[in-house]
């Protein structure tokens, strides 16, 4: 018993050691864990919308690289691409006119279709088989099908492989990039869920246009009798597409003209109104006639906006100067655009310059009226901008170098310079006219090279597309002969060239000693 008594003390004595012993490390423990800070951890919200932005760029990124489709409906080729949106709906671009905007659905993702260009093949397929007309509107019905199903699982690929390769960049986890690709396919698959559900098939009914496009209702009627009577429509569309192809093929049935080495040529255009169909002849008429040198008098344009600048493009491929002055439809933006294209020599304030071996000088209209709108004072400012032409002329043969050929748009400008220069040019009336001023002075006036533009329908019959080729002695500079070239306008397939000799070349001279031989004229088919 004494040594139980004695045992417990010592055992007591070791218990509090061991109590001490566990208490000091535990107040060095704390203080190590004090001593250290905790690693902050992200928000649980601020993690989430960090996933979102991941997706909703990803997507976007991966629709933008490969998510578009390109598409042949009907005679055209498209491009097919959908869009973040916040309103949805669709939009129809067709450059360089506009555009053409419908309340199709209601959706965080839009429908862009771009009209990109005519394939001369399948328009040409619909000339030679005129029965396929009638099925052209199922034809561009499943042609439109067909691209849908392909832009539903392009876009689809593209925004699970954009979400899943940004996810991977930034968050560095692969499970993290999976997610964040399965969000973006099931966000795309709640757009077309909602997109199919409001789908509207009226809203065709009351579209929205800009751009040049803002005239179609006042050019082909009021949309709702366009989809009303949409048999009608449909006939007058192939007839439109059909007799384009025909104007495109017609060129080539023109005579070779085998020019005289010394004679220059001059291809004198005008009034194109913005018909595409005009840069295909030109070019044609500069291959057979081997011009030295384009002249166009203005009104190239139908609005004067930027949004037309694209309709210039071919310019610059068709393998001869432009020498180009403003007409009453040509802004001084188009002037501008032009003067930056390299082929182009813009005039204006009767400045001269010397092309293909010819001076020309002239002066850019002083009206801009594409509304075709007769403002106060109009005949004055043209009579006014023909004077300031005179006067340079005059400053030009004082200085030792005349002009050869001076250029207006308007004819009443135009006139002001008789007795100043041996022949001008001009257009706007749209019809071809030559005739001698009072002293002396040749004034040429084209008619409308691309057949009055979009007027070219509002008569009962097509306005024919008009030009010419104007041969100059390389050595006298001075008109020898001209060719006045005529095709019929839309639908009509005839082409007419018809040979003139002036009876003068300058003013008080005698008749020209010489001229080229006449060329054949093109029968009618």
């Amino acid at each position: 018993m004494a040594r139980v008594r004695a045992a417990v003390p010592r055992l007591l004595d070791r218990i509090r050691t061991a109590s001490r012993l566990l208490a000091r490390r535990r107040r060095r423990s704390h203080r190590a864990r004090a001593a250290v800070v905790p690693a902050a951890r992200p928000h649980p919200w601020t993690r989430a919308l960090g996933l979102v932005a991941v997706v909703l760029l990803g997507a976007w990124l991966g629709l933008l690289i490969v998510g578009d489709v390109r598409v042949p409906v009907g005679p055209m080729n498209t491009t097919m691409t959908l869009r973040p949106s916040l309103t949805g709906g669709t939009k129809i671009n067709v450059s360089p006119l506009g555009a053409l905007q419908l309340d199709s659905h209601v959706a965080p993702v839009r429908l862009d279709v771009n009209v990109d260009q005519l394939d001369p093949d399948r328009a040409q397929a619909l000339v030679d088989h005129p029965e396929r007309l009638s099925g052209l509107q199922d034809e561009v019905a499943q042609d439109v099908a067909r691209g849908t199903r392909e832009l539903a699982l392009r876009s689809s690929v593209a925004v699970v492989t954009g979400a899943t390769t940004l996810g991977l960049l930034v968050h560095r986890r692969p499970r993290r990039a999976l997610t964040a690709g399965g969000l973006a396919l099931a966000l795309l698959l709640a757009s077309g869920s909602t997109a199919y559900a409001t789908w509207k098939p009226d809203s065709v009914l009351e579209p929205r246009f800009s751009g040049l496009l803002s005239s179609a209702p006042s050019l082909v009627g009021d949309a709702r009798s366009i989809v009303t009577e949409f048999d009608v429509y449909q006939k007058e569309l192939a007839r439109l597409v059909t007799n384009v192809t025909k104007l495109y093929d017609v060129t080539s049935t023109l005579p070779a003209y085998q020019p005289d080495p010394t004679t220059i040529r001059v291809l004198h255009v005008s009034d194109i109104h913005l018909n595409p169909a005009s840069w295909k002849i030109i070019a044609s008429l500069v291959t057979q006639y081997r011009v030295n040198v384009i002249v166009d008098s203005g009104d190239t344009m139908d609005h004067g906006t930027a949004a037309e600048n694209g309709f210039l493009d071919p310019v610059e491929e068709l393998g001869a100067p432009y020498v180009w002055v403003r007409g009453n439809h040509d802004s001084m933006e188009t002037q501008r655009h032009l003067r930056g294209m390299r082929n182009v020599h813009v005039l204006d304030d009767g400045r001269a310059r010397t092309v293909a071996g010819l001076r020309f000088a002239g002066i850019g209209d002083p009206q801009f009226t594409p509304d075709r709108d007769q403002r106060p004072g109009a005949e004055a400012s043209q009579e006014l901008a023909g004077a300031r032409l005179a006067s340079a002329l005059r400053d030009q043969r004082a200085a030792g170098t005349p002009v050869d050929i001076a250029i207006a748009h308007e004819p009443s400008a135009a006139r002001e310079v008789d007795g100043e220069v041996p022949l001008v040019l001009a257009g706007h009336v749209h019809h071809e006219e030559m005739k001698v001023l009072k002293y002396g002075t040749r004034l040429r006036i084209e008619g409308s090279t691309g057949g009055s533009g979009l007027r070219a329908v509002e008569g009962r019959y097509p306005d024919p597309i008009q030009a010419s080729i104007l041969y100059f002695d390389r050595d006298s500079r001075r008109l020898q002969a001209w060719d006045e070239i005529k095709l019929g306008g839309l639908g009509l397939t005839t082409a007419e060239v018809s040979r003139h000799l002036p009876k003068e070349n300058q003013p008080g001279a005698t008749p020209s000693p010489s001229s080229p031989s006449p060329s054949p004229v093109a029968p009618a088919r």
